[in-house]
């Protein structure tokens, strides 16, 4: 291929300074967006649950949130919780993650929290993509909404997936199960061994037209 015309990637590579960079840009965008939702940082953590030195050291980039705690931040700001991540993709929205690449995110701030590998997300992104390993017993952080339409697919293992209202459904490899983010949900490994799945959340617009 002519090198002029190769496509520009950008591939996330798991090391000290990549995680840095990803804790100050987390860090970042979550105090612009607290400042342009006009909130303290008293405010927005009493909102959130959590407490404000932690909320401090976050966006100092000192410390990364879990998921849950990024979800929590997402829904007192009013935004989804992809507009608080970096974008996973280079400059031309090509991205390409090789086998043990991608930024890690536990679902909760427990020590056995679940982890998930962060595939596909950030700002102007419509589509989200997490895969998460699910051991038995593993703390998978309780309810969670967002906006637009979800998809949790089991690529091994069995996995309940609980919709508040809605009611439970036991999958098993190869199976999914779709639905408006907006209905809370969770999820639990079902089986006796550790279940992989696949999460993608279609938001209703991109991010530039959710401001």
């Amino acid at each position: 291929m002519d090198e002029n015309r190769a496509p520009r990637v950008n591939t996330v590579l798991q090391d000290p300074d990549a995680a840095a960079d990803v804790s100050a840009a987390v860090g970042r965008a979550i105090r612009r967006a607290r400042e342009a939702a006009g909130l303290s940082m008293r405010a927005l953590a009493r909102s959130s649950e959590m407490s404000q030195p932690f909320l401090s050291q976050v966006e100092k980039g000192a410390t990364s949130p879990s998921l849950s705690s990024l979800y929590r931040l997402a829904h007192a700001l009013g935004l989804p919780p992809s507009e608080l991540m970096p974008p996973v993709s280079g400059p031309h929205g090509v991205s390409v993650l090789r086998r043990g690449e991608g930024r890690e995110l536990p679902v909760s701030d427990a020590p056995d929290a679940a982890s998930g590998r962060l595939l596909s997300a950030g700002a102007g992104h419509v589509l989200e993509v997490v895969e998460y390993r699910v051991a038995p017993g593993s703390d998978l952080g309780g309810w969670f909404e967002s906006d637009g339409e979800m998809t949790v697919y089991v690529i091994d293992g069995e996995v309940e997936v609980t919709l508040e209202n809605e009611g439970s459904w036991r999958l098993g490899a190869g199976e999914a199960i779709s639905h408006p983010a907006d209905i809370r949900h969770r999820w639990a490994a079902a089986g006796e061994r550790e279940a992989r799945i696949l999460l993608s959340i279609a938001h209703t617009r991109p991010a530039a037209a959710r401001q």
